[in-house]
């Protein structure tokens, strides 16, 4: 009788070592996503919308959670390029009653988020009479999007390749 009240407290002591443990690393391992949220930008261009952070140096690219492709700026046409350039520079944009303009999102192919929080550019279209349908799109997190279909669809933009 001894032995078998040993035996199950050996056994109930191993359980909760087991689920402390595992309570434990689960804990550690939430923290770790909370450490690795983007922190403030300390380049000469803070401030600016969508600008690459230091998050995106560590292979973390601001919107990829949103679950949309990510693709390199160099992947995109040499324009959107052209209209990142601008961006960073604070303008002058070529369509200056359009370009740095709440984007409103109403498609809600983007984030939900709150009125403001998006700006959007032109992207310059080879050939095309008007602005074309080429966009990059800001968020106040420092997301950058491109759509090629006037919003119909979205791919999160990695600036810094």
């Amino acid at each position: 009788m001894f032995n078998r009240r040993r035996i199950t407290a050996a056994l109930i002591g191993l359980i909760v070592l087991v689920l402390a443990g595992w309570f434990v690393k689960d804990g550690i391992s939430g923290d770790d996503t909370k450490s690795t949220s983007p922190p403030a930008s300390s380049s000469s261009a803070a401030g600016k919308p969508g600008e690459t952070g230091a998050s995106q140096a560590k292979g973390k690219v601001a919107g990829a959670e949103s679950g949309l492709p990510v693709k390199p700026l160099t992947g995109l046409p040499p324009q959107a390029a052209d209209t990142w350039k601008l961006i960073k520079a604070g303008g002058p944009y070529p369509y200056p009653r359009n370009d740095d303009v709440t984007f409103q999102n109403r498609e809600k192919v983007l984030p939900a988020k709150d009125s403001g929080y998006y700006r959007e550019y032109t992207v310059k279209t080879p050939g095309s009479p008007d602005r074309g349908a080429r966009r990059l799109v800001t968020g106040t997190g420092k997301e950058l999007y491109y759509t090629e279909d006037h919003y119909k669809s979205f791919v999160v933009v990695d600036a810094g390749r």
